[in-house]
Order: structure tokens, then C-alpha cells, then sequence
């Protein structure tokens, strides 16, 4: 990796823009941050530089079938919802094999590093063949995804994710998530399999589906294991008020608080969605350190709900962002929908903010630090000891003019849609220039062909 020395009017750090920041990058991390040193032949990198921002819950092939679910059923069938949206998802799923995953996810990665995501966390549950049986290589699957974000030049949160059972009764996989599953042993082998590949743009960690797909004996075993003594947890959870009704009917107890009843759930683990809490469920979750995996986008197109955010942040609750199904690769529009829906339901602007302070500072701020915490990356900051992460913002786009430093970051996140991101650095490496991936036209072209032979176009 290349020794980066860099200039730049203002960088951001926790503390806020850094002025007349230096910058210097070696074996793909910062090891010099500092404001006003000279340095010659320091490249001048741009006007406003922001962290990488961590996208912690990805489920890479749904891109392919983004805005092919926006139909209403026919009369007389139930009212469409998430769990219809499922079946449409179940369907599409059985199409895709190896190569077209690689394809699909090296087009949603390089889309991810054009928006400002330096490093994704994959919820990866497709493991088999459509019929469930698996493929001769039992982790094929996964090293699609692998080989898919080492082309796009993303740093990867691996989660194999276990997926046991088809609800909280305990009942068989339907025909369509039969590719899902594994039995417990299988698939500790698998998560040992992929730890070998791990490198510093790999981290492998791990993933239950949900407390409906893994028993509640098994995720005791699980838990017990030694490979679930390090690196990132994931779940899903309290997405659906069906979900919530149903744990409720066979534990006795709401999702998120049987969990922190039954596990030992602290920074090491992010709780995806985690819509449907009570107040009792919020502080608790706050106080355990894990962090809140929430999805706005996807949250608002499956008709999810909406995340007590305000509560959860007055109790220090850690908080992250990420795409879910690719309705939208944007971490300004996933933080955007955060705060508008708070304003939709409490009638109040500014939300998210700390007395006097900025709410696109603040939920920028929390969003990468939650992100980085949940992926299990030293990422998320441009500090020393952090991976030499970076995106440039277009400081000729006429959305930053006569900007001042406390201004750009709500200016960035609520100003519209037009994209402001020039350049995007990830380990030391530049990815995106002026608005470009570097391998733009040959992962897209690839992609397209993909989608078409899936269609059957």
C-alpha cells in the first residue's frame, strides 16, 4: 500500500473540522494527524474531508431486486407488508448462484465507496443451492462476497449468519429458505473455514438470522463456542410487531428483552432494526453497550416502524446505519429518513440534536462511531492508528458554497440528493476520483449482464 502524505483545508475529527490538516498515511493507516505542520510534497487532497462511514448491515444480492417489489397484490389477498415483501425476496434468492453474487456485490460495493461507505457488514444467509443442498465447497457462497469487495476495494464484515428454524415454534425451513440453513456444527465450521481468510480488509464475525431461526438451545451453544468468544454479533430483532406478538405468545417475553435476558450482549454485538422497544427495552439496550443497527430506508419502504431514537439517545444508546435490502445506497439519506421520521412523529424539528448543537454533526458523528464499533474495525475517524479511510466532498458543488466548517455537515446531510462525494479513500488506496470508482465500467457492465440473464431479458 502506497505512502500517503496529504493536505487539506479542513478534516474532520470528533472534536470537529481540523483546519489546515496534514495527514500522512502508511501500511494503510493513519500514522500523522495534525493541523498546520509543513510538509513538503504533501498532496493537497481538497477542501472538506469526512471519515469513511461503515454500513453495518448489508444483504448484498437484494440490490439486483431493488424497486422490483413495488406492486400492490391483487384483491382479496392480505395487505402487503414485510412478510409479503418476503415471499418476492424467497423467489429471487433461488435465482442467484456464486458468480452471480460476485457480480451483484461488486456493483452494490462499488456503489457503497461512490456514497461515502468505506466498509460493509454482510448479514450473509444465501450458504446453498436453491434446494438446500450445499455446493461442493460449502463457503463458495461467501467467497463470492469476499472476492466481490477485494475487486470493489471495500473493507468487509463477513457475518455467516445461522438460520435454524422457520419461527419461534421450532418448525421446519420452508422449501424456500432451505438455501438458509445450517445445523449447528456445519456451520461453526464454516465461520472457522472463513476466519482463515481473514486480512486487515477482512474481519469475520458472526450472526444469528433471528430469535425465531436459531432456538434458543442452540444460541446457548453457539454463544459458548469458542469462536463466538471475539469479533462482531449480529441480529435481527423487534423488526415486525408480528415478531414481537409471537415471542411474546411462546417466551413469555418481548425479543430485545429476552435477549438481554438470556445473553451476555455488550459492545460486541449490534442489534439490527430493534424497531419495536418498550422503554424499559431501550435503556437496557442502551446500557449494554451494543449497538442499534437501523436501516431508515429499508425500515420506511418494508412499513417496519419507526425506532424510539430520541429516548435511546438520552439514555447514551450507540447508534449505526445501514442499507438492509439497497432500496438506497446513501448514508446521508439513511441519516436523513432517521431524523425526518422523529420530526413526522413527535411534530418537533431537530431531534437528534443536543441543545444548540447540529443534528447532521451529531448523527454523523454517532453513525460512525456506532458503525465502527459494530464492524470491529479500528475505522470511522481520521486519527492516528485508524485504517487511512477518507472521502472528499465536491467543494465546487454549489450545495457547499459560502459554507462555514459548523455548516458542511447539515449542509451535506440535508441539502438533497445531488452527490457530493468526489473522493473516497479506503487503506490508504483511492477508490473513487472525481466521482468515479476506478473500475467503474467494467464491474457495471458485468452487473447488467447479470441482471439481464436473471430477468431472462
Amino acid at each position: 500500500m502506497k505512502h500517503q502524505h496529504l493536505v487539506a483545508d479542513h478534516a474532520w475529527t470528533a472534536d470537529g473540522f481540523l483546519d489546515a490538516a496534514v495527514l500522512e498515511a502508511a501500511h494503510g493507516h493513519w500514522v500523522r494527524v495534525e493541523a498546520g505542520a509543513d510538509i513538503g510534497g504533501a498532496m493537497p487532497a481538497g477542501r472538506w474531508l469526512l471519515p469513511g462511514m461503515p454500513n453495518l448491515h448489508s444483504h448484498a444480492f437484494q440490490r439486483a431486486m431493488a424497486g422490483l417489489a413495488e406492486r400492490r397484490g391483487p384483491a382479496g389477498q392480505a395487505e402487503d407488508s414485510f412478510w409479503t415483501w418476503r415471499e418476492t425476496m424467497y423467489a429471487f434468492a433461488g435465482r442467484i448462484g456464486p458468480r452471480e453474487l460476485t457480480a451483484i456485490a461488486a456493483q452494490l460495493y462499488m456503489e457503497m465507496l461512490k456514497a461515502g461507505y468505506t466498509q460493509v457488514c454482510e448479514f450473509h444467509y444465501l450458504h446453498h443451492r436453491p434446494d438446500g443442498r450445499p455446493y461442493d465447497d460449502s463457503a463458495e457462497m461467501s467467497l463470492a462476497l469476499i472476492d466481490a469487495a477485494r475487486e470493489a476495494g471495500i473493507g468487509l464484515t463477513l457475518l455467516p449468519t445461522l438460520y435454524m428454524s422457520g419461527g419461534f415454534d421450532g418448525r421446519a425451513l420452508a422449501e424456500r429458505q432451505r438455501r438458509f440453513g445450517h445445523e449447528l456444527e456445519a456451520y461453526l465450521r464454516l465461520v472457522e473455514r472463513l476466519r482463515l481468510q481473514a486480512s486487515p480488509m477482512l474481519q469475520v464475525g458472526i450472526a444469528l438470522h433471528s430469535l425465531r431461526a436459531v432456538p434458543a438451545e442452540a444460541l446457548a451453544a453457539l454463544l459458548g463456542s469458542g469462536l463466538a468468544q471475539d469479533g462482531p454479533i449480529h441480529i435481527h430483532i423487534a423488526e415486525q410487531m408480528a415478531e414481537v406478538e409471537e415471542c411474546l405468545a411462546v417466551r413469555g417475553a418481548r425479543p430485545v428483552e429476552w435477549l438481554l435476558d438470556h445473553a451476555e450482549v455488550d459492545c460486541r454485538w449490534c442489534l439490527v432494526h430493534a424497531t419495536h422497544l418498550s422503554a424499559s427495552e431501550a435503556m437496557r439496550l442502551a446500557a449494554s453497550g451494543a449497538v442499534a443497527g437501523l436501516c431508515p430506508t429499508t425500515e420506511g419502504n418494508l412499513g417496519d416502524g419507526l425506532f424510539p431514537l430520541e429516548a435511546y439517545l438520552g439514555h447514551g444508546g450507540i447508534i449505526g446505519i445501514g442499507s438492509d435490502s439497497h432500496v438506497s445506497i446513501s448514508p446521508v439519506e439513511e441519516l436523513r429518513w432517521l431524523e425526518y421520521g422523529q420530526r413526522l412523529a413527535t411534530h418537533r424539528r431537530n431531534v437528534a440534536a443536543a441543545p444548540g448543537g447540529s443534528t447532521g454533526e451529531r448523527l454523523w458523528q454517532a453513525a460512525l462511531a456506532g458503525g465502527a464499533q459494530a464492524s470491529g474495525v479500528s475505522i470511522g475517524a481520521i486519527a492516528e492508528g485508524h485504517r487511512a479511510d477518507l472521502l472528499v466532498l465536491d467543494e465546487d458543488s454549489p450545495l457547499l458554497a459560502a459554507r462555514n466548517p459548523d455548516e458542511v455537515v447539515d449542509s451535506f446531510v440535508f441539502a438533497g440528493n445531488t452527490p457530493l462525494v468526489r473522493e473516497v479513500m479506503v487503506a490508504g488506496e483511492w477508490r473513487v476520483r472525481d466521482g468515479r470508482h476506478v473500475d467503474e465500467d467494467r464491474i457495471a457492465g458485468r452487473f447488467r449482464a447479470v441482471a439481464r440473464r436473471l430477468r431472462g431479458a
